[in-house]
């Protein structure tokens, strides 16, 4: 006989669900809420998640590619393989986890969140006939933005380890990052941490263009505006051939003093 799940919160829920539904998964309109926590468990947890087709309404899928810290982690278990992100046309009003013999409707209350089961097997059938079904017909959905695994080990091998331990440090330390003025997006993050490091702005804009992060011209872009808001200084280094590069560096004041896990707060205060 199947049964109700229940946990403390939507990681523990979800992480129930998903330790009893045999075979491939359908997500259908996931909360915002829902797909972080998703999300999370993924990333840390040392089981291995079934393939998850995810169908969730834009808006949300949208608030994801914002947030670069989900984002990021998002595009792991794609480039992975484990999820696979495609739009809702509509509303179904429950976030479902849908499996060809499973049925569970994620429900939040005060203390805790449940997973609430069907057992109809023929409506379990046609629940997963309908999504699978809308799913296959649905548009995909590009999150843009490269893998956190890839971003970190390509950042190791194109500006360093020290860089690649404060560029970690930082995005430990922040809650979100992201591209739409709420927060440190990850141009920024990625030329405070560059800064910090002295290196080229040539070598960051270029890794940044080369991973998917953003392009050269707005790293460019962006390295004004903090320069012109006296928080990294430049100076001139000349190459064999053709125009000096210029290196980065922190402009005097409270962020040349900083570690890297300060990096973000400090950055925060002085831009606000």
């Amino acid at each position: 006989m199947v049964s109700n799940l229940r946990g403390d919160d939507r990681r523990a829920a979800i992480e129930a669900i998903l330790g009893t539904i045999h075979g491939d998964v359908l997500l259908v309109d996931p909360s915002i809420e829902a797909f972080r926590a998703l999300v999370d468990y993924g990333v840390e947890t040392d089981d291995e998640l079934p393939a998850i087709s995810v169908l969730a309404r834009e808006d949300v899928l949208k608030d994801v590619r914002d947030d670069f810290l989900v984002a990021s982690d998002a595009a792991d278990l794609v480039e992975s393989e484990t999820l696979e992100l495609r739009v809702l046309e509509g509303v179904v009003e429950n976030t479902l986890f849908v499996g060809e013999s499973d049925l569970y409707a994620l429900v939040p209350a005060s203390d805790s969140v449940a997973g609430l089961t069907a057992d109809d097997e023929a409506f379990i059938a046609d629940a997963y006939e309908t999504f699978r079904d809308r799913f296959d017909a649905a548009e995909a959905f590009d999150l843009r933005t490269p893998g956190l695994t890839r971003v970190r080990r390509t950042m190791e091998d194109s500006i360093g380890p020290d860089a690649r331990a404060d560029f970690d440090a930082v995005l430990g330390s922040l809650e979100a990052a992201r591209g739409n003025g709420d927060g440190l997006d990850e141009v920024t993050i990625s030329l405070l941490v560059a800064a910090k490091n002295e290196a080229l702005l040539y070598d960051i804009s270029k890794w940044g263009e080369d991973i998917g992060i953003a392009s050269k011209a707005t790293f460019s872009r962006t390295k004004t505006e903090l320069e012109d808001m006296g928080i990294i200084d430049t100076e001139k280094v000349p190459i064999d051939v053709g125009r000096p590069r210029l290196r980065l560096k922190f402009a005097d004041g409270p962020l040349a003093e900083a570690d890297g896990s300060e990096l973000a707060s400090v950055a925060q205060k002085v831009l606000n």
